[in-house]
């Protein structure tokens, strides 16, 4: 049996850290909103007693391993469900890897989601949330899909009224940021920024206004200048913004011409879904 699934991208609108937690996340405000760019996941089931778990994919970025997530969210299903069979997930990356866009998030969240259907659906929707918190903070924006409020780690959401909007990317093709890198930066700031984006972008969602005046993430005052690469992406388009960790920026319009050293995306649009069949 087979079945395709797309995950798409998300971009952080807003992202702002409240505090550390003691189990050593941060708690966090970010209005998430996910967009038309998508891998696409192709799984081949076959029966079986046992429970075989085989990664192949496009990219030579990413582990084929019990290190991708995608291969740690189908063991957790299959040790949840205690069904068993031979899987094999084919992953085509479209989604540039360590780049602040949930990547290796949506492709967990797809694979959840692409098992439960292949197998009639065992898990209810708030079964698949509980297994997506287990493994990571973005899984639960990528399920639900839309423009999202992510609270506590991020993997608390609620949803947002849906805007269209247009949305380019332009990445540095060398640099990719972690996470773990860039919040261990911001926790090094002496002086942290407090500006209460995230209800000003909300009011403007809902009321309907321009959405560019409020982009805002505190990560990127934490990295910003350790990286020339970055700095080049603000000088020449002093109104984008970075996404998650990044190393990805973006801007809610179609400005964003081809540059040397980077990769760029433009055409791109908000989308009201998640993670979801082809």
């Amino acid at each position: 049996m087979q079945l395709k699934v797309k995950t798409p991208a998300k971009i952080n609108l807003t992202l702002e850290i409240l505090n550390k937690r003691e189990d050593g996340f941060h708690n966090i405000q970010s209005i998430m909103q996910l967009i038309d760019l998508y891998d696409y996941l192709t799984f081949d089931l076959t029966d079986s007693n046992e429970v075989s778990i085989v990664l192949t994919g496009t990219s030579n970025e990413i582990p084929y391993n019990e290190k991708n997530l995608v291969y740690k969210a189908a063991k957790l299903f299959f040790d949840t469900t205690k069904l068993t069979g031979n899987i094999k997930i084919h992953i085509e990356k479209n989604i540039p890897v360590s780049a602040g866009l949930a990547g290796g998030s949506t492709n967990a969240a797809g694979t959840l989601f692409g098992l439960n259907k292949l197998f009639n659906e065992p898990l209810s929707k708030k079964e698949l949330h509980t297994l997506c918190e287990t493994l990571g903070s973005d899984l639960n924006v990528c399920l639900e899909g839309g423009c999202l409020l992510a609270t506590k780690r991020g993997e608390d959401v609620s949803k947002l009224p849906f805007r269209e909007s247009s949305v380019s990317l332009i990445k540095p093709i060398n640099l990719g940021i972690s996470a773990k890198e860039a919040y261990t930066k911001y926790s090094q700031l002496e002086n942290k920024p407090n500006y209460d984006m995230t209800s000003k972008m909300i009011d403007a969602i809902k009321i309907g206004t321009d959405l560019s005046q409020f982009l805002y993430n505190d990560l990127e005052t934490a990295v910003f200048n350790d990286y020339k690469e970055l700095q080049k992406i603000k000088k020449h388009y002093p109104h984008a913004i970075m996404s998650g960790s990044g190393s990805t920026y973006f801007t809610l319009d179609n400005t964003i011409q081809n540059l040397d050293g980077y990769w760029v995306k433009t055409d791109l649009k908000f989308i009201p879904d998640g993670v979801s069949l082809v």
